[in-house]
């Protein structure tokens, strides 16, 4: 197998809380996005969501948790459980799954493999395997249509690995480490998931650094650039010039020494060695504004580094989300970007709805309802047919933002915001 292996933690997800398993319900969190967002900035591979829902108003509950969980996860994330038609395998990728997985328990789920798989791709299918002797019975569809098996009963593990050369994923309860070690090496496995991951999830760098250390080809932080490589300042320090990952906003400049720079790349968050107390820092420690660690990478002189993260709170100590905010002179400049202009109107958007101005068209549209919104769409699309015929450009560039500021009412209207439409767009 030429990928590496993978730890899955897992949330078992009822009356959007997040339960202890398939047959406990203790509750374990009461915000299971919080937890998604846990094990991902643990340095979790991926992420499965076993939906435990009974009828389709608790599952279409459970998709708007799911959705949530998707977007704070950061790491992919394969929805599970409430299978029944391709419908739904289509709800769980909309709402940011990155796989679906079909439960070859029930027989309807095996009968629309080849249909789901075809309409959405190999790729973004797995199934949910209980007994071993279910992957002898279907091991043609499934290594035609299926990308990998979700092994759910540690029962069947060596029957099932010896049936098969589909990519299995094995769900663990509580084992030793070498256990662990000696299943990821095994060539036909290509992760674990369950308990025996939850329990564990922030020690998973230490596990994996082991599993390297054992010959298993995991995921870590191994640099491409050692320390040695980079040059120092007469401190012998790197600067950092530390960046958050989504807007590209700089947040601060701090500087590395060795032991930082290592322990920056195990742990998978920013920590530094500060000047002033002579010490190394892990940013957050005290505060809990942690930098989780999302891409860094060296200038052309390999005197600086670029570090892109994920900032959890402020990064100045002042409380500012950036340490930039003291103007030293400033010329007039057009700093529009149309992302951020996109989100701004999206933003008043949303406040006139929340808190209504008289005399406002937005909230006139509002308070019309889903069906004066959609006409009036309807009509800024026929406008732009129209303007398109036009030879005057600007016509259409006016007909384009009436649609976009209609379809921003409608997105309000209905729950959706632009992060879930670039996203949607970039996976495609």
């Amino acid at each position: 197998m030429s990928t590496y292996k993978k730890f899955i933690p897992c949330i078992y997800l009822l009356n959007r809380k997040a339960v202890a398993g398939f047959k406990d319900c203790a509750v374990i969190s009461e915000d299971p996005a919080s937890l998604a967002r846990f094990y991902g900035e643990n340095n979790a591979d991926e992420l499965i969501v076993f939906d435990l829902s009974q009828d389709d108003a608790s599952h279409e509950e459970a998709l708007d948790t799911i959705k949530l969980i998707c977007r704070e996860a950061q790491i992919p994330v394969t929805g599970a459980g409430n299978i029944k038609r391709m419908e739904d395998v289509k709800k769980l990728l909309y709402a940011g799954c990155g796989k679906a997985a079909l439960n070859y328990s029930k027989e309807s789920n095996l009968e629309i493999t080849k249909e789901v798989s075809l309409k959405f791709g190999r790729d973004k299918i797995n199934a949910c395997i209980a007994e071993a002797s279910e992957i002898e019975a279907n091991e043609e569809i499934l290594s035609e249509y299926v990308s990998e098996v979700i092994l759910i009963n540690e029962k069947t593990i060596k029957q099932a690995i010896e049936q098969t050369k589909i990519p299995v994923v094995v769900t663990l309860p509580e084992v030793s480490l070498d256990k662990i070690i000696e299943l990821l090496s095994v060539e036909v496995i290509a992760g674990v998931t369950g308990p025996a991951i939850n329990a564990n999830a922030k020690e998973l760098n230490d596990i994996k650094e082991l599993c390297a250390g054992g010959g298993v080809w995991v995921k870590t932080f191994q640099p491409a650039i050692q320390w040695e490589e980079l040059k120092k300042n007469s401190d012998g320090l790197v600067p950092v010039v530390v960046q958050d990952y989504k807007t590209r906003e700089v947040l601060m400049v701090a500087y590395m020494n060795q032991a930082a720079y290592l322990h920056t790349l195990k742990s998978g968050r920013m920590t530094y060695y500060s000047r002033s107390r002579k010490e190394q820092w892990l940013k957050g420690e005290t505060s809990g504004h942690f930098q989780y660690v999302k891409e860094m990478v060296a200038d052309c002189d390999k005197d600086t580094i670029l570090a892109k993260v994920s900032q959890v709170g402020a990064a100045c100590h002042t409380g500012s989300y950036s340490c930039f905010f003291n103007e030293i002179m400033k010329k007039e400049y057009d700093a529009s970007n149309p992302l951020t202009v996109f989100e701004s109107v999206l933003g008043v958007i949303k406040d006139r709805k929340v808190h209504p101005k008289e005399g406002s068209y937005t909230n006139y549209l509002f308070d019309k309802g889903i069906d004066k919104i959609l006409k009036k769409l309807g009509e800024e699309a026929t406008e732009i047919v129209i303007a398109a015929k036009n030879p005057n450009a600007n016509e259409i560039k006016y007909e384009i933002a009436d649609f976009l500021y209609h379809m921003m009412v409608l997105m309000v209207e209905k729950g959706v915001t632009w992060e879930e439409i670039t996203e949607e767009l970039d996976k495609r």
